[in-house]
Parts: structure tokens; C-alpha cells; sequence
């Protein structure tokens, strides 16, 4: 008798010295638990050679329990990880110390089941970022040289001389326009259908307009014109490797050896591209 009235003396102070240290939110499943136990504890005594005494204890324990796990969830949480712990190491009823034992190391799995989860999805991510890093690296380095080979070698001559024919070819068309017919010179000193240097392409016989009238001469070059033939010198394309380019409305029969003999590749700004 007086070693039960002692047990449930010390398992009322525990339970009610959990309630008072309750520092986090448990899930309803951790005070389920306490209470499962605590029912344990109970049920334990009752059944014990103690007779109507413990009964008689056992139930106000019982009611206290109750009444101390529901204020813990109503003020806050309970430790739950520890108090299963020490629940287990102070009651002598072994079913209530196996509930205890698998309880907790439910738990442990559940968070090595977190952490490794984690750990896992860090790794793919940085697996992710490494492999983008990876494309983003090589599309730099493959349009750093598609630019390199562009860059062509220009006298000051020649250098005037593609300004002159970018401005009476498309003085009035946009950025892209302009920067469209350096294209189409540059890659005719590229290919080998074609002379090797800008002013032997711009010379070339019945080639461009401007230089049958001898309008490139007369032409007054912009700022923008002359911004735009820089970034075309440093390898910006828009071209797809077009050799011809015509403005349909001021070609007059020329425009079907166009249709004729190549193939069409876009039109931008008033001009039609060909190779």
C-alpha cells in the first residue's frame, strides 16, 4: 500500500512538473501518448494486491492527469521526446515501459526519415544549380567564340567605307536593320564565294546601289549607324548566314533573280534576306 501511495505521488509530480516546463507546440499525437500512459500507470494500480485503497487513489490520479495534459495543450506544449523518457525509467509496470521504449524509438526513425529526406533533396538541388551553372558556362563560352570568328579585320578605310554603305542601305531602318546589312558584309568576307576584304565586297561589281549612283559617298553617317557597324564588328549577328538582302519595292526586275536563284530567308524592316 505504501509503495503505490509513493508511486503515484511521484508520477502526479512528474506529470505536473511537465505541464509547468512546456516550452514547444507537441502534436496531438505526443499528449495522446502521455495520456495513454498516465491511463497505463492507472489501470496498473487499480489492478494491484492493494485492494480498495488504491482504487481510491487511483482515481483523483487518473482525473488529475487529464486535467494537467489539457492545460499543457491549451497553454502551450509539452517536451514530449523527454517526458516519454522519463516516464518509462520512473514507472515499475513494464507494459507502460515498452509502450514508452516504442513510442520514442518511433520518434528517432521518424526524424533520421526527416533528416535523411533533407539531406537528400539539398543534394539534387545543388546537383540542379551545378549542372545549370554547367549549361549557362558553356553557352557563354560558345557565343564567345561564334562572336570571335565574326571579328574581322578592318583598315580606317574600310572601316568608313562600311559605315557609308550600312548608312545608304539603311539609314532608315532600326538597330537590328542596320546592324542586318553589316551582317550580310561581313559574312561575304567570310565566305568563300566572295572577296576577302570589306572594300573588295563593297567594290564588287552590281553588288550594291548605292555604289552603282555613288551615293555612298554623299551619304552623312550617324551615331547610331556608326554604333551600330561596332557591334557588328564584335560578332553581334542577327544574320543566319544570309549573303544577299534586297528592298523589294526598289529593286524593280532584279527582284525575281532573287526569287529565282536563292533561297529566302526573313524580311526585317523593308529588306528581305537571302543565301
Amino acid at each position: 500500500m505504501t509503495k503505490i501511495r509513493s508511486f503515484l505521488q511521484s508520477l502526479l509530480l512528474f506529470v505536473r512538473l511537465l505541464a509547468a516546463k512546456a516550452e514547444k507546440r507537441v502534436r496531438p499525437s505526443s499528449v495522446l501518448a502521455v495520456g495513454v500512459l498516465a491511463a497505463v500507470a492507472a489501470v496498473a494500480c487499480m489492478n494491484s494486491p492493494a485492494g480498495g485503497d488504491g482504487n481510491v487513489m487511483a482515481a483523483p490520479m487518473e482525473r488529475q492527469v487529464r486535467l494537467e495534459t489539457v492545460k499543457g495543450k491549451a497553454e502551450g506544449s509539452i517536451p514530449i521526446t523527454k517526458a516519454k523518457v522519463q516516464f518509462g525509467l520512473l514507472n515499475t509496470n513494464s507494459q507502460s515501459q515498452e509502450l514508452a521504449g516504442t513510442l520514442l524509438a518511433k520518434e528517432v526513425r521518424s526524424d533520421k526519415r526527416r533528416k535523411s529526406w533533407s539531406h537528400a533533396q539539398l543534394e539534387i538541388l545543388q546537383q540542379q544549380i551545378a549542372r545549370e551553372k554547367a549549361a549557362q558556362e558553356a553557352k557563354r563560352l560558345e557565343e564567345e567564340a561564334r562572336r570571335a570568328a565574326r571579328r574581322i579585320p578592318v583598315s580606317d578605310e574600310e572601316y568608313d567605307l562600311l559605315l557609308r554603305i550600312v548608312q545608304a542601305e539603311a539609314g532608315g531602318c532600326d538597330d537590328k536593320g542596320k546592324i542586318l546589312v553589316a551582317n550580310v558584309i561581313i559574312n561575304r568576307v567570310l565566305s568563300d564565294a566572295f572577296p576577302d576584304t570589306v572594300r573588295e565586297v563593297i567594290y564588287q561589281p552590281s553588288q550594291f546601289q548605292p555604289v552603282s549612283t555613288g551615293r555612298i559617298h554623299s551619304v552623312a553617317v550617324t551615331a547610331e549607324t556608326a554604333a551600330c557597324v561596332d557591334r557588328a564588328l564584335q560578332g553581334e549577328d542577327y544574320s543566319g548566314g544570309a549573303l544577299y538582302f534586297m528592298n523589294r519595292r526598289g529593286s524593280g526586275g532584279r527582284a525575281s533573280w532573287f526569287d529565282r536563284s536563292l533561297t529566302y530567308l526573313f524580311a526585317h524592316d523593308g529588306h528581305e534576306f537571302f543565301k
